[in-house]
């Protein structure tokens, strides 16, 4: 049960301290927010590590639940760094951790066993295979892709029994959470590291819509109900760069729809919406009704209703109603006893032993002057009884203190109760017996070594950096069959699910080095996809390349040789080792990384590295082409146009979602990218470009034409 009695959780945002009173006092049951670093909102005021302990204390006293966001992706070489971030978080005793990359999920679990584990959204768990495999991970909680239907979402839960966390309120990602690259590539800012610049909010233009990359902000709140029958376990506010009013307004919202009551939608509206709310993704409508900013009159609104919403959270609600003994006897020290009446919970506070009366004795009119100042606590004065010898006196003093003491007990009883299992135990013997570099004390050293080789690219080609310091091979991936062509020996080719489909021969022609590249898989097309694989299988399938957990579970669990994409986010060695583990033959460094970064990198198995192609920067389920009546006559290729006149390829993928792809390609041929294999990631080229690019790549020569380094050769913030 929750502080509400409730078997659903209301998880409110946090970026700093009056956010947190807000949350709290609106009727919470939980919070979430980040420390000063890695976490997906850098930019919130966050909290300090040294007066965590007190902020987290102060919430378990109301019997609020604290997560921490360390939900960014690491680099190497900030390794120790965040494993003192988790360090700070364990020893505050809060109860969850909010984590993205793998090696923070590794290091928790390894130095924290009992800290719960929760699967950040950006892990983009989309289905119900990817569920099962973050729950396999030790993740105890699953947050849910914003993408999903209702209908989905009890699939999910249903079949899996994970613990579902879901978002019900607040501003609404264009992308798919963890698989939005748009700001980090064209700003190196990068979402997956908690520094969204928002280019999705600009001005994009497409078919003759404006802003056709911004969706209003997601409200689920009239339908909470439906989302507690379904199993949901707790729902989940966005908006930790957003103001105290409108965490006020939002909890308070949840509740009385949650407690049977109706939501005051209009004045949700007004404290901040973008041109009103959507729930296009829940109810499996997504038109354009679903788009919108946020306008002139959004702003005005807000002004209206923000003095009411401060109210709200103005003072602390006296909640807990206390009965109060009073004994006073001559010769013995006074004693009050406080009771919480409805937990029963009883304190005893000594004071002084009572005085001559030289006026009037003590009386229960005279202590309750004193006795019934709780105001700034949560604690209400519901009785007092008072057991007093005659002539008797206690000086207001004397009362005001043993009341003070009393309710400081009662204060230190809640948090004790509050206070996770794990907290008590302490931090877990094998990350004492690390030292400071913790579980990384390996890694690192792994680290070193593979840097000395990786770094050392062959003469003839400045492409050819691999771990062995020979030549890399490639990895021809194709848009469409009518691109391929016959691949060098040594190399591997891939296509899409469907075009192996199309065009089964293939299998034939190439066997195993043919790849069949998987779609994001939603939970709707989960038994089909799976059927649609066995049945290439039978015709010579072997070897499959995932970008999401999801998919690279249901590949494994076929038989399936997987490689993994650049979209698992792998950005360390720890990281690394992780997704090794899970059984990839080979997996793709992520294209945030730097080359010096790659280099770096301890791998056990091949590491691969997109070499060149118009790099994917975003999937969309709510696709911006699709109109009033759906697809239409749409060819499934578009090109949205940015404030800089700038086309960028938006391409479908069966009608189930979108990819917005870079304007240019990437292309690293003549510039040193430490891999054993490199991609080329083949899309909108002809296949006589295809041939030639690959040739030129092969050589090390330049590209002729626009091309971007990506990130490989510059800072990512």
């Amino acid at each position: 049960m929750n502080r509400s009695g409730k078997s659903i959780e209301i998880l409110a945002p946090v970026g700093g301290q009056e956010q947190l009173v807000a949350a709290v006092r609106s009727g919470a049951d939980a919070v979430y927010f980040g420390l000063q670093d890695f976490n997906a909102r850098r930019n919130a005021e966050n909290f300090a590590g040294e007066g965590l302990k007190d902020t987290v204390a102060y919430c378990h006293l109301h019997g609020v639940k604290v997560y921490i966001t360390i939900n960014t992706l690491v680099k190497d070489e900030e390794l120790a760094a965040v494993k003192r971030a988790v360090d700070t978080a364990g020893s505050s005793a809060v109860d969850a951790i909010i984590v993205q990359d793998l090696a923070v999920a590794a290091y928790t679990r390894q130095a924290w066993p009992g800290l719960p584990l929760f699967a950040s959204t950006q892990m983009a768990c989309v289905n119900e295979a990817g569920a099962r495999q973050l729950a396999e991970m030790g993740f105890s909680r699953v947050v849910l892709a914003r993408e999903l239907s209702l209908a989905e979402i009890r699939r999910v839960i249903s079949r899996t029994g994970v613990e579902a966390e879901v978002f019900v309120h607040g501003a609404h990602c264009m992308s798919v959470s963890g698989a939005c690259y748009l700001s980090s590539i064209i700003g190196a800012r990068s979402g997956n590291r908690g520094l969204c610049a928002q280019p999705c909010r600009l001005d994009w233009h497409l078919g003759g819509k404006d802003y056709a990359l911004s969706l209003k902000d997601l409200s689920y709140v009239e339908r909470l109900k439906e989302l507690e029958a379904a199993g949901v376990a707790s729902v989940k506010i966005e908006g930790r760069m957003k103001r105290a009013e409108y965490v006020a307004a939002s909890v308070t919202a949840c509740r009385d729809a949650l407690d049977g009551r109706k939501p005051d939608m209009e004045t949700l509206r007004a404290v901040f919406s973008r041109s009103g709310f959507t729930d296009g993704h829940l109810s499996g409508k997504r038109g354009p009704e679903m788009f919108g900013i946020r306008t002139k009159e959004d702003v005005t609104a807000a002004s209206d209703v923000l003095p009411m919403l401060a109210k709200i959270y103005e003072k602390e609600p006296q909640s807990v109603a206390v009965d109060m003994y009073l004994s006073a006897h001559e010769g013995e020290p006074s004693v009050l006893t406080v009771i919480e009446s409805e937990t029963g919970r009883a304190v005893t506070a000594e004071g002084p032993v009572p005085e001559k009366a030289r006026s009037l004795p003590l009386s229960e009119e005279y202590a309750a002057r004193s006795l019934s100042k709780t105001g700034g606590s949560m604690y209400y004065m519901d009785s007092l009884s008072l057991d007093a010898g005659e002539g008797l006196m206690l000086p207001a003093s004397a009362l005001n203190a043993m009341r003070r003491d009393a309710l400081a007990q009662l204060d230190a009883a809640r948090i004790e109760e509050n206070t996770p299992e794990y907290a008590k135990r302490g931090k877990g013997e094998g990350a004492q017996d690390a030292g400071s570099e913790g579980v990384f004390a390996a890694t690192a050293a792994a680290t070193a070594k593979s840097a000395g080789a990786a770094s050392r690219p062959a003469a003839h080609s400045p492409a050819a950096t691999s771990r062995a310091g020979t030549a890399p091979r490639l990895r021809l991936r194709f848009e469409r069959a009518e691109q391929l062509f016959e691949p060098a020996p040594g190399e591997d080719l891939m296509l899409p699910l469907w075009e192996i489909e199309k065009h089964p021969e293939l299998l034939g022609r190439f066997g195993d080095r043919l790849i069949c590249e998987l779609p994001l898989i939603w939970p709707e097309d989960e038994e089909r996809t799976a059927e649609r694989l066995k049945k290439l299988m039978g015709k010579g399938l072997a070897r499959a390349y995932a970008t999401n957990i999801g998919s690279v579970r249901m590949a494994l669990s076929l038989g399936l040789r997987v490689s993994g994409g650049p979209e698992l986010n792998i950005l360390n060695s720890e990281a690394l080792a992780e997704a090794e583990a899970l059984g990839l033959e080979d997996l793709c460094a992520s294209f945030e990384i730097s080359a010096a970064g790659m280099g770096r990198l301890a791998h056990e198995k091949p590491l691969a590295a997109i070499g060149y192609g118009r790099l994917p920067l975003m999937k969309l389920r709510a696709c911006p082409m699709r109109g009033e009546k759906g697809c239409g006559t749409c060819s499934g290729l578009n090109f949205m146009t940015d404030r800089t006149e700038t086309d960028f390829p938006l391409i479908c993928r069966e009608r189930k979602y979108s990819e917005l792809l870079n304007s240019v390609p990437l292309y690293a041929g003549d510039r040193a990218l430490p891999a054993d294999i490199h991609i080329m990631y083949f899309t909108l080229e002809s296949k006589e470009e295809c041939f030639a690019i690959a040739e030129t790549y092969r050589r090390g020569e330049p590209f002729e034409g626009r091309r971007t380094g990506g990130l490989y050769f510059r800072k990512l913030l």
